[in-house]
């Protein structure tokens, strides 16, 4: 496939008119200078006004000549170039130079024959980009809206056109009068003076106005001026009561200081006297509860006494020691008994 492609790019190079031959053996190696030479002449046929630098001599400008020609052929000619192929001139460069060789051979060929050599690459070289083509659809859209807006509009006026017609002929009929268009022209010319007038006027009551602006100002400054020195006169002379106010004032931040004195210890001394009817009132709480809790105590003791009393005469043998025990228990009872009476007093 390869040699088919070179050698259909050699026969249509030759169609085109390329001045110098071109072998096959031409692309067995790498052939930059050729390659450029080639694309260079082809841009040119293609458009000749375009102005690609021929400088090939370093690597940044062969790199910039390929991406040169490369976007020239997309933007122009809607051919996309492969810039990797391009820049290893060989025989794979031949497949991409034949894209642009086939274009302008077809267009030079009138009856629009296609050679079935050329690959499938060449089919996608017409395809172009609808995005860049949304801009002029919507232009286009609003052109024909706006045609048919005015088609409507023009297609009204036309059908009063008949009704005008005998209007506008009858004015164009009638001669026309010296007399009433100098009548109109006087008019015309009485109305521009008047204005001319008023606009004098308005100048010259505008010149009266600034005048008297600046008396005015004049006088306000005259008057700010004797305030001024008024003040600094008020200023200057003390009062006679002034004495007698300064005096008056210190009195009055000693009491102020002695009256925030006597505040702050009246609220201390409430604090104080809130705590300590706090505490009593505490101590008189749990005084209460220590009572309270000394009554059940001796609530269940006389229980408790009182069942070992049942318990002790129900018992017929009975020793005298064990008496003698039951006569000291009854003794420590009465004690216990004395003590809470006396708390309880208390």
């Amino acid at each position: 496939p390869a040699l088919a492609c070179l050698s259909d790019f050699t026969e249509m190079m030759r169609a085109l008119g390329y001045p110098r031959l071109i072998s096959m053996e031409n692309f067995h190696t790498p052939n930059f200078m050729l390659v450029s030479e080639v694309l260079l002449w082809l841009v040119k046929r293609y458009e000749p006004q375009t102005d690609i630098p021929p400088d090939v001599e370093t690597e940044q400008d062969r790199v910039f000549f390929i991406k040169a020609v490369a976007q020239f052929m997309a933007t122009k000619a809607h051919i996309k170039l492969n810039t990797k192929k391009l820049y290893q001139a060989d025989g794979y460069a031949v497949k991409e130079l034949l894209k642009v060789t086939s274009v302008l051979y077809g267009a030079m060929n009138t009856k629009g024959v296609e050679r079935a050599d050329v690959s499938e690459e060449d089919s996608s070289k017409f395809k172009f980009d609808l995005g860049s083509k949304i801009a002029d659809l919507k232009a286009a859209r609003q052109l024909a809206s706006e045609i048919t807006s005015k088609g409507a509009s023009l297609y009204d006026l036309l059908g009063k056109e008949v009704e005008l017609r005998e209007a506008r002929t009858e004015s164009i009929a009638r001669p026309l009068e010296i007399n009433e268009a100098e009548k109109v022209m006087k008019i015309a010319i009485d109305c521009v003076l008047e204005q001319v007038q008023k606009t004098k006027d308005m100048l010259n009551n505008v010149a009266l106005d600034e005048a008297n602006l600046e008396a005015k100002i004049e006088k306000r400054k005259l008057e700010l001026e004797r305030s001024q020195k008024r003040l600094q006169t008020l200023q200057s002379v003390r009062p006679a009561f002034m004495d007698e106010y300064e005096k008056i004032e210190e009195q009055l931040q000693k009491q102020y200081s002695s009256y925030l004195e006597k505040f702050r210890n009246l609220t201390y001394m409430e604090q104080l006297l809130d705590d300590h009817r706090r505490i009593e009132q505490e101590m008189f709480e749990e005084a209460a509860n220590m009572l309270h809790l000394m009554q059940n105590r001796l609530k269940e003791e006389e229980q408790h006494l009182l069942k070992s009393g049942n318990n002790d005469d129900s018992d017929i043998e009975i020793q005298e020691d064990e008496g003698s025990d039951s006569e000291v228990e009854d003794r420590q009872i009465m004690k216990q008994r004395t003590a809470t009476e006396t708390l309880l007093q208390g």
